[in-house]
């Protein structure tokens, strides 16, 4: 049963939590608002549109990415202060455990943590969304309407290689589609163009068909041939990026069609769904950590714990962002990816739990 002392304890870090976010955030928008002014004043954009098309989604993008920081440091500020003025060893004094002291402190990371899923799964994606497209329209272009060498699996067996392809024309430029049983070539369609129809529907123009069997092979010529291929134009400009930009289950579908065609590229987005859930759950570990180095009043007050936590946070979003990186590369494989950092710094707040018990 939730008592005084431990809606106290809810309220100081939760309280903090957030008016650390607003506090930051409303700094980082200064920042950004100044580099980005004279694009908003080129294009002449209103008040309204700057906040509702583009700050609006870029509130929830940035605390969502640094809320491991907020959480560490929100209990880092308020538990130092606790310990300083004797708070805490008064409620330990009381009769109360460590274990039970700890109680309103992991009752407020599971709030953390649920709106951190949600937000990570259902709200970000479409902010980034809107932050790129409003980024690419009014400040710096980096999209393109046009792709090269694209080389995939769309189906088990089958592979796809077009050399160019036009997103607003959805016209592809030499083309091949080759069908393999095992290791053995069956089948290839060589073509000048191929054009996007619609519900996977494709037409393949001045082509040329060859079918092998055996030691035998029979060409045939023509100028279209129309075919399906289960793939649509948006995801032949699939990136590494474009994952976060979808929700849970659109995340989850891509990864089932890519995994049914026998894809292997898919780690970006696998290491994408992990860190959906490797993120919220830091919450739990940021909290415990922050309370076993904080509780205990010692020489150097709240500055020194300060301090450290501000190191301990930044290596864990260095070490969380290098892990991502070798899971892109194929190094790490995507789970170890995400869940690394957390298990090595759970084995740090483990052992400090310990210590500040004895």
């Amino acid at each position: 049963m939730m008592k005084t002392l431990d809606w106290y304890i809810i309220k100081k870090f939760l309280g903090t939590f957030f008016f650390s976010i607003v506090l930051i955030l409303s700094i980082a928008i200064v920042f950004d608002l100044t580099e980005k002014l004279d694009d908003f004043f080129e294009d002449q954009l209103t008040v309204k549109e700057i906040i509702m098309d583009y700050y609006i989604h870029f509130i929830p993008y940035y605390a969502n990415m640094f809320s491991s920081l907020f959480i560490f440091i929100s209990v880092i500020f308020f538990t130092s202060k606790m310990a300083g003025n004797s708070e805490v060893i008064a409620i330990l004094a009381s009769g109360v455990s460590y274990q039970r002291f700890l109680v309103p402190y992991f009752v407020s990371a599971a709030f953390l943590f649920v709106l951190g899923v949600w937000l990570s799964g259902y709200v970000i994606p479409p902010a980034s969304r809107h932050l790129l497209t409003f980024t690419d329209k009014h400040c710096e272009r980096f999209t393109s309407e046009n792709v090269r060498n694209v080389q995939m699996e769309v189906e088990p067996g089958t592979i796809l290689y077009i050399e160019s392809f036009q997103n607003r024309t959805k016209m592809g430029y030499r083309t091949s589609l080759e069908h393999f049983e095992g290791k053995v070539l069956t089948s290839r369609i060589t073509a000048d163009r191929i054009r996007y129809d619609s519900l996977y529907y494709w037409h393949f123009e001045n082509y040329i068909r060859r079918d092998f069997e055996g030691m035998r092979e029979s060409l045939v010529r023509g100028d279209r041939l129309d075919t399906i291929i289960p793939i649509e134009p948006k995801e032949l400009f699939m990136t590494a990026e474009s994952a976060q930009m979808m929700t849970n289950p659109e995340l989850r579908e891509f990864m089932a069609r890519q995994e049914a065609r026998g894809a292997g590229n898919i780690g970006a987005f696998e290491t994408e769904w992990h860190k959906r859930w490797a993120g919220p759950i830091g919450a739990f570990i940021m909290t415990l950590l922050g309370v076993t180095m904080s509780s205990k009043k010692v020489r150097g007050g709240m500055g020194k714990n300060l301090g450290i936590g501000i190191v301990l946070t930044a290596a864990y979003i260095l070490f969380s962002t290098v892990s991502t990186t070798f899971s892109v590369t194929g190094v790490m494989s995507p789970f170890m990816a995400a869940w690394l950092p957390n298990f090595v710094f759970l084995a740090i707040g483990i052992a400090l739990y310990f210590n500040v018990r004895r």
